[in-house]
């Protein structure tokens, strides 16, 4: 899917506010001199048109500016980097004083640097005190003054990627060096190419530094100034000229080749599909103890199953224990292992994982292809394989702004498939789906998981999810594991009354039991499955709605106070005679009146029950 055009009307708006009026003033300032320079231009003598040593002078600004610019981007590109991901008081400490040139007159930058390469300074002593009366001391005057143009906007750039996507990287086998040749450069170009524009148009144009540094030889600056001192301002029409050329020049190539790179697709023939290995699924085993910032974890499990999911609201530990598993995250203690190999120490690019964050987090400057053989070590057969069980065929070429978010994740979840990986690590993979885009995916998976796919352990907050995509179900809140065990087991017996509210569980309440085996909830009294508590204790309880019964005869008169029909279920709204609600889930064609008076079952078997605790949390 493209981004919608802006429409006409939308444009009509924004004219009809002191915006574009504020804006034009502006362009009429910048503007206004460059016209007042062609008027003068075109009525100049012809004599001023001729400058001896022009040609000498734009050669040495050309070649300083770029000599300039090449070592800003050597040095400056990974000195914008670490800034970015570094912080702190020294991090921003070095941010300051990167930027403490902008700040500074020309003037005076070029006095500071006299104090380090001038003739009587040490450095400048050990070149003889030419770097004085040489190109390179314009060299280094353009470097001081010009580089914090590319620190800067390249550091923002860099600060503006998805972490994700480096993640995504380092588990599709991408070392620290090949993440940041891959991943971070690519993301960041648009911002360090106009960093470089910027700083290159800075060196061009650099004379205060220069002049103080390295009067000779004359750059276009000093000797247009030499110009203008010794014979006025008639002499100046073609240098300032020569200037205005070369700077349109830059800024025209510069903007046709990042229209070229945009633009630019690569179409590639895709080889024979050739379908997964068989082989016996792998056994996840974990201990971890983990801290970020103020938030503990301690969660280990030995799982039995192959599918695993791992559900808990926000906040819980669910995305940090993934990191941990695949390596994202470094634990203060624990252990990490899948069947008998141990990856606790290994990097996330040697752990064999495949991973799919909340978003798809796909690179976006890559083809659909070229996302899903991203991995050093992927296999074209294998990606193709995966490109057609997914269904993304004809997509290949296409970029991640062209997709729907639909396929965006199928996208991603091919890109960890095409690996083949023995674990697959996927994140809250339908966050943010429409809900036919979700239920279709949620599907697919399964279809995957009882075909080819590998052992699975996904994070959820959404109940559907973990009994749809796992054969065992981890509930975790605050850190802490409150459940494990067999999904249908967990499922029907909650361990406790916030285990029961993180499986969606609405029908829950408490009460005081009268003996073992009888409830009562404000004198009315409820039969329930033989306990070992005594009698007097305060207890809470559940029951599904799926479990509560209709019924003709026996059972609590109670009222239905709303009915909804969602899909193929009932949902009734209906309320006992000492006022507390319960919720029914019918799956059957015969259902009651919408409203009115009825009598319910309550099942003993599937009322659970536990002693109230203090302060219950949920």
């Amino acid at each position: 899917m493209s981004p919608r055009p802006t429409q006409p009307r939308d444009q009509v708006r924004f004219l009809g506010t002191p915006l574009p009026w504020l804006g034009a003033l502006l362009l009429l300032y910048l503007l206004a001199p460059l016209g007042a320079f062609v008027a003068r231009a075109t009525n100049a003598p012809p004599g001023v048109l001729t400058a001896p040593g022009i040609g000498d002078a734009l050669t040495v600004s050309l070649e300083t500016a770029t000599v300039a610019t090449a070592i800003i981007t050597v040095l400056g590109v990974p000195l914008a980097y670490l800034l970015a991901q570094v912080h702190g008081r020294i991090a921003t400490l070095l941010g300051i004083a990167v930027q403490l040139p902008l700040a500074l007159p020309p003037l005076m930058s070029g006095i500071l640097l006299l104090y380090v390469v001038g003739p009587y300074a040490p450095l400048g002593r050990l070149f003889g005190g030419r770097l004085t009366d040489h190109a390179a001391g314009i060299v280094l005057a353009q470097v001081f003054v010009a580089a914090p143009f590319l620190i800067v906007a390249a550091r923002s750039a860099f600060a503006a990627l998805d972490p994700d996507l480096a993640d995504v990287a380092a588990t599709l086998g991408h070392g620290r060096l090949s993440r940041f040749a891959r991943v971070a450069l690519p993301g960041a170009a648009a911002g360090i190419r106009a960093g470089l524009l910027l700083a290159w148009l800075r060196a061009f144009g650099e004379f205060g530094a220069t002049v103080v540094l390295a009067y000779h030889p004359y750059s276009l600056p000093v000797y247009t100034y030499v110009q203008f001192g010794s014979a006025g301002l008639d002499t100046t029409v073609l240098p300032v000229a020569v200037s205005l050329v070369a700077a349109v020049a830059v800024l025209a190539v510069s903007h046709y080749t990042a229209h070229l790179r945009l633009h630019r697709r690569h179409r590639t023939a895709l080889p024979p599909p050739r379908a997964p290995r068989a082989r016996t699924s792998s056994r996840l085993t974990f201990d971890l103890r983990a801290r970020a910032g103020t938030f503990q974890l301690r969660i280990a499990h030995a799982a039995q199953g192959r599918h695993l999911a791992i559900l808990g609201p926000s906040g819980s530990g669910k995305s940090l224990t993934l990191r941990l598993v695949a390596g994202l995250a470094t634990p203060q203690a624990g252990y990490v292992r899948l069947d008998e190999d141990d990856l606790t120490a290994l990097p996330p690019e040697r752990r064999g994982v495949g991973y799919v964050p909340q978003d798809a987090s796909l690179l976006p400057h890559l083809a659909v292809w070229d996302q899903i053989t991203f991995g050093p070590d992927t296999d074209p057969a294998l990606a193709v394989y995966w490109l057609r069980q997914l269904h993304l065929d004809g997509l290949e070429h296409r970029l991640p702004h062209e997709l729907s978010g639909g396929q965006r994740r199928r996208v991603a979840l091919a890109r960890a498939l095409a690996r083949d990986p023995r674990l697959l690590l996927l994140d809250e993979p339908f966050t943010g789906l429409d809900t036919p885009v979700r239920d279709e995916l949620r599907w697919e998976l399964r279809r995957l998981q009882q075909g080819t796919a590998p052992t699975t352990v996904i994070i959820t907050h959404d109940p559907e999810d973990a009994a749809l995509l796992a054969d065992e179900i981890l509930i975790v809140a605050h850190g802490r594991l409150l459940q494990a065990g067999d999904q249908r087991e967990v499922f029907a017996h909650p361990a406790t009354p916030e285990a029961a509210h993180l499986l969606g569980i609405r029908n829950l309440h408490t009460g005081r039991l009268a003996d073992p085996r009888t409830l009562v909830v404000d004198g009315t009294r409820i039969t329930v499955a033989a306990t070992d508590l005594p009698a007097g204790t305060p207890v809470t309880w559940c029951i599904r709605p799926e479990d509560v019964r209709l019924t003709n005869t026996g059972g609590h008169p109670a009222t239905i106070l709303d009915t909804v029909q969602v899909g193929a279920v009932t949902e009734m709204h209906a309320v006992l005679a000492n006022g507390h609600s319960l919720s029914i889930a019918v799956t059957t064609p015969a259902v009651p009146a919408t409203t009115g008076d009825c009598r319910i079952h309550l099942p003993p078997e599937a009322i659970t029950v536990w002693p109230t605790l203090p302060r219950n949390r949920w």
